[in-house]
């Protein structure tokens, strides 16, 4: 293995993490910003209910692609243990 196999070994391994993680990352992102905005104009400030909203986006997002989510991460197993091969 020399050291371009290294560095596409990374980039892959960085590609993968973000196509996994940026739907949450940024469904997150847009749920904290609609409650801070209600928050702001109800001036109710509490923290739980940020919390729990983003909690069950996450769980549903996470039911909806979780299985592309793994399957994704099985494909790049597999080619790393081929490329160790």
């Amino acid at each position: 293995m020399d050291v371009n196999d290294i560095l596409d070994v990374f980039r892959d391994g960085i590609a993968i993490a973000i196509r996994l993680g940026a739907p949450i990352l940024l469904a997150c992102m847009l749920i904290g910003v609609i409650v801070a905005i209600l928050q702001a104009v109800t001036q109710i400030h509490e923290q739980s209910i940020g919390f729990v909203l983003k909690l069950i986006v996450v769980v549903m997002i996470l039911a909806m692609g979780g299985g592309w989510m793994i399957e994704s991460l099985q494909e790049f197993t597999y080619s790393l243990f081929e490329r160790m091969l």
